[in-house]
């Protein structure tokens, strides 16, 4: 039996997301959570804790949107056209982001506020559009003839909105619990009292968004919560709050790396009860990753050149943080 070619370039592109989600979350969350340090030299000491690795996180993006492009043409060209506007945001406020950082370093003091200021826009706003795009794509798109169907504003829907909240909610928590681990002293303070009341904030919207998508779509709402399906996909919310408990147990005993390691858990899971609400269809809510597909010539000679690229990108991410591993201190700089 042959390797289906399709759920491969799924999987490649499923794990560059989470790849994405995971590295860039607690990225972006830094800049999120950005308004409550009112500290200059804090301030410095946050971004420090990303500087020598913010820019190589946003490779897994460039490699799930190229991934989409070459194995999934038909869901790509549906998704670009249905969310024109929330992608090019997102892309303008990452790039509007990358330039207040390296500016903010060299500003002078009169100029500083208005990078720091440009740097919490940049990732809030990112953010927020990417949880849009994930909450439209949930409600899925109109197809007809294998073009988009739909207007240019269908993605400004209160439940798409809603996610985009969720996810910033969700980021600020990996960058809290990625403050507490790289940092000592006041910030790190800071950060063991708001993590908590982040977590709980969290854990509501994670509720509510189940809530909703269960109540307004039928098909997902049947995957949960018919027999079998019920009880094979229990240990998901399970988990969660396993998870939700673990992270609020080593806030309160102030461990510093499992807070992180645990708030990544709740993120994965979150992601997880995605992909399980829509499988198989990448462009919901009805064509499949079969009939979205390229050809398998070129998903095969695509897969040639994804499996020698993607172990180095997974080798530098892995030696870059293993340099960069351990505390900043506030006399730490890297610019």
């Amino acid at each position: 039996m042959g390797v289906d070619l399709s759920v491969l370039w799924f999987g490649i592109i499923v794990f560059a997301t989470l790849m994405y989600i995971t590295m860039d979350g607690f990225d972006l969350g830094i800049g999120i959570l950005m308004p409550m340090v009112k500290d200059s030299q804090q301030k410095d000491l946050m971004v420090n804790t990303v500087a020598p690795v913010w820019d190589g996180n946003e490779t897994w993006l460039v490699l799930g949107g190229a991934s989409l492009f070459g194995a999934f043409p038909l869901a790509y060209a549906v998704i670009i056209d249905a969310l024109t506007i929330p992608l090019t945001i997102m892309l303008i406020a990452l790039i509007f982001r990358g330039v207040a950082f390296e500016f903010r370093f060299k500003a002078l003091p009169s100029h500083l506020g208005f990078w720091d200021k440009a740097f919490m826009v940049g990732s809030i706003v990112a953010t927020f559009s990417q949880g849009v795009v994930v909450g439209a794509v949930i409600e899925g798109f109109p197809v007809t003839a294998r073009h988009f169907a739909g207007g240019p504003f269908d993605w400004l829907t209160p439940f798409a909105l809603f996610c985009g909240l969720g996810l910033v909610v969700a980021y600020a928590l990996l960058g809290s619990s990625w403050l507490i681990m790289k940092t000592e002293g006041a910030l790190q303070a800071l950060m063991y009292r708001v993590t908590p009341k982040i977590l709980w904030l969290l854990l509501v919207i994670i509720a509510v968004v189940s809530v909703w998508t269960a109540l307004a779509q039928e098909a997902i709402s049947a995957r949960w919560f018919s027999l079998p399906n019920l009880i094979y996909f229990a240990p998901v919310p399970l988990l969660t709050v396993f998870l939700a408990k673990a992270v609020l147990l080593s806030v309160q005993k102030q461990k510093e790396r499992l807070p992180f390691v645990m708030s990544l858990g709740i993120v994965f899971l979150g992601f997880s009860g995605l992909g399980i609400s829509l499988w198989p269809n990448i462009i919901p809510p009805d064509i499949s990753i079969w009939e979205a597909s390229a050809p398998p010539q070129s998903q095969g000679f695509m897969l040639v050149g994804a499996l020698f690229i993607i172990p180095f990108i997974l080798g530098y991410t892995f030696w870059s943080y293993s340099v960069f591993s351990g505390k900043v201190s506030a006399e730490e700089s890297y610019h």
